[in-house]
């Protein structure tokens, strides 16, 4: 099989889909890789750590006309959608829920599109468990800089010191964002309260930090009585496929501390505040009703070499499995992969996605 493997074009995108090492074991299958020129710099690796991996070093169109299966980062920008063949396959972060113009140039192209982020192993999302992890681990250490006063923000150490109580950190979620943005908040000090529908969930984050963590159930009157004397709030709350319910709305953030930070780590399936929009790491943050936003779309791009690396550990052996046994096959027989498929043949095949969209 012939894979691309494009240069991520995404405002302050420095990550890339496969490593050389990555490569390696695809052309110990006899696959053919090319790999656009400079793709892998921003993570640390150059063009001739891919030509010793025997990539083939070629330009952006030449990824695009003559690969089979493209492998991607980030989902594909206007600027590329001349660029993707008909009937071509696309493995990447798709986050398609929000972006109706690029679900439906995929639907009219007929692209089969396979999603990192609705990928189900055993009840898990495997492939994206990793951003995941860094979005997570990185949401409270955003908060606590931006709570900076230089930033507007309400000029509160989130350790606290003696004498002094330390912040507040709120997390809506407890899947793989929630916990690790848990994990760095009890590390820091914080007085961290973690909210979430699910109560199996929240008696696992009790045993995880041994109850140095508050758990409430995800209700309205909780959320709104929480938020008050928020200094932080970590949205991670994730529906496979769909959209994110927002959980606080323009007026609530009325009842919030003037200064405090919120990191709305769903914003990429259109986030769970509604005043959430992306931003960008150049730009990443804004305010409204006094309240510092954090919406940066590709959070764990600013720590490439780290993302880069846990993502091809994550997605290297599901595409060895699409180019060694072939897409159409891979579809037919493996379970695992069918979850990735969010477009195929011109339809949609992920249900939330389909009920997002309002075609069912």
């Amino acid at each position: 099989m012939i894979i691309g493997v494009p240069k991520e074009i995404k405002k302050e995108e420095y990550r890339v889909a496969i490593t050389p090492f990555g490569i390696e074991e695809l052309k110990k299958d006899g696959h053919t890789i090319l790999v656009e020129t400079s793709a892998g710099e921003g993570s640390g690796f150059p063009d001739e750590e891919y030509l010793g991996a025997d990539a083939d070093i070629v330009d952006r169109a030449t990824v695009f006309n003559k690969a089979d299966l493209i492998v991607k980062v980030k989902e594909p920008l206007p600027a590329e959608y001349n660029l993707i063949r008909e009937r071509q396959a696309i493995f990447t972060y798709l986050h398609l829920a929000p972006n109706r113009e690029l679900t439906e140039l995929l639907l009219k192209k007929k692209i089969t599109g396979l999603a990192y982020e609705t990928l189900q192993k055993d009840g898990a999302l495997p492939l994206l468990a990793p951003m995941s992890e860094i979005a997570g681990r990185m949401a409270p250490l955003m908060g606590a800089y931006f709570l900076q006063k230089i930033h507007n923000g309400a000029g509160v150490l989130v350790t606290g010191t003696v004498g002094v109580k330390p912040a507040k950190a709120i997390i809506l979620g407890a899947g793989v964002v929630g916990t690790n943005a848990a994990h760095v908040c009890i590390g820091l000090g914080m007085d961290t309260v973690v909210i979430n529908k699910g109560v199996e969930k929240l008696q696992k984050v009790d045993e995880m930090f041994m109850g140095r963590v508050k758990t409430l159930p995800l209700t309205s009157h909780n959320v709104a009585e929480e938020i008050k004397d928020a200094d932080i709030l970590v949205g991670a709350i994730l529906v496979p496929g769909g959209k994110t319910p927002v959980l606080i709305t323009r007026d609530m953030l009325k009842t919030m501390k003037k200064g405090a930070v919120i990191i709305d780590v769903s914003v990429d399936q259109g986030g769970c505040i509604e005043t959430s929009r992306p931003t960008t790491h150049d730009n990443p943050i804004y305010e409204v009703e006094g309240i510092i936003h954090y919406c940066v779309a590709n959070m764990p791009g600013a720590y490439p070499r780290t993302s880069t690396l846990s993502l091809t550990n994550a997605t290297l052996p599901y595409i060895k499995l699409l180019a060694n046994k072939g897409i159409e096959n891979t579809l037919r027989d493996d379970a695992v992969i069918k979850t990735a498929l969010n477009t195929y043949k011109g339809k949609i095949t992920n249900k939330a996605l389909a009920e997002t969209m309002g075609i069912t």
